[in-house]
């Protein structure tokens, strides 16, 4: 594992199969140098235990990174389950996987994630305290992820595109689930005209009818002529093969690890096309968190994921005026907040 092109000097990595449940999971603590590893568990169907790994050491990284560049007292860290929840998702599992959480001594901070849901985390309480959503007004679902997106989106929109509202901002949207489709709803209030994907053809048709959104087939979203598009899906989508094709001017959204590797980020400069980087657009979950311990109402929580706006412009600025990009910038602040902070430690 220590050789893994994503291993990235992580602290721990458990590897957990409980036979009498079914369990078979694997949570990666990517750093606690800030505080507790904070993140989602993933329940999803991987072709083997070799992509679960993959996908766990990437997504813990990027959770470091989201709250270290919104300077949150919190680590980054990251849980996956094998196997298919409409399935395999019973109490039985759910609590073992609680245990296994719990055998971390609150090192890692586990929330719901694709495939899990704030009554999972209620179900694995009965065995582990280091839960997100613990309080009332935590546990009502709150789209702050869509949020958080489209406060970077308003401050890419003026920095690159010199506007003052999103009112006729053409967004490609790709996926229409949790993120995707309530950040087409924000969208549409503020008057931006959407093209929308999804596989699933009963959330675009929806889209249509709610948005009045202009659908396509999911290969066709990359090279739409719009202003903006918005990666809501899966990772890995910005590449050699897509970003030629890409028609828009800036790309902000809420996957995950949206460039198959660092290099595209370039790519993406070399066309003249403003990436901000996913762990920034998507950081509303990790504020969200943090902001339970000092004020959990739904208008304070979402004034906390405002601060994903003001930290976007802060960068776009410094990029625009040193001629770099915006993820060299951002990582190498965070790379920089982490050493600090390391060296201060006992």
């Amino acid at each position: 594992m220590f050789d893994h092109p994503e291993f990235d000097g992580h602290e721990t990595v458990v590897f957990s199969r409980d036979a009498a449940s079914g369990l078979t999971a694997i949570i990666a603590v990517h750093s606690t140098v800030l505080g507790p590893a904070f993140g989602g568990c993933r329940f999803w169907p991987y072709e083997d235990e070799g992509a679960a790994l993959t996908d766990v050491l990437r997504l813990s990284r990027g959770m470091t990174y989201k709250a270290a560049i919104c300077e949150l007292p919190l680590g980054g860290g990251k849980s996956v389950i094998m196997g298919e929840p409409g399935r395999d998702k019973t109490p039985a599992l759910l609590h073992a996987m609680g245990r296994l959480v719990e055998g971390l001594g609150g090192r890692y901070i586990i929330a719901d994630d694709i495939g899990t849901s704030l009554d999972d985390l209620a179900v694995m309480r009965a065995e582990t305290s280091h839960t997100a959503a613990t309080t009332a007004a935590a546990a009502q679902p709150l789209a702050v992820t869509a949020f958080g997106v489209l406060a970077a989106m308003e401050a890419a929109a003026s920095s690159v595109l010199g506007r003052g509202d999103l009112a006729g901002l053409r967004v490609a949207v790709q996926g229409l689930g949790n993120v995707g489709q309530p950040l087409c709803e924000y969208l549409h209030a503020r008057g931006a005209e959407l093209t929308v994907c999804d596989i699933d053809a009963e959330r675009t048709a929806g889209a249509e009818k709610d948005f009045a959104a202009t659908a396509v087939a999911p290969d066709a979203i990359y090279e739409q002529e719009v202003d903006v598009f918005a990666p809501c899906a899966l990772g890995a989508v910005l590449n050699d093969k897509t970003i030629p094709r890409l028609g828009a001017k800036i790309v902000c959204g809420g996957a995950n690890n949206q460039l198959l590797s660092p290099s595209h980020d370039l790519a993406l400069a070399a066309r003249g096309i403003t990436y901000i980087p996913d762990y920034l657009a998507n950081a509303g979950g990790v504020i969200d968190f943090h902001q339970e311990s000092i004020d959990d109402s739904p208008a304070a929580v979402l004034n906390a994921v405002t601060r994903i706006g003001a930290i976007t412009a802060d960068y776009l600025a410094r990029a625009a005026a040193s001629n770099e990009t915006v993820l060299s910038l951002t990582d190498s602040q965070v790379r920089q907040r982490l050493a600090d902070c390391g060296a201060k430690s006992p």
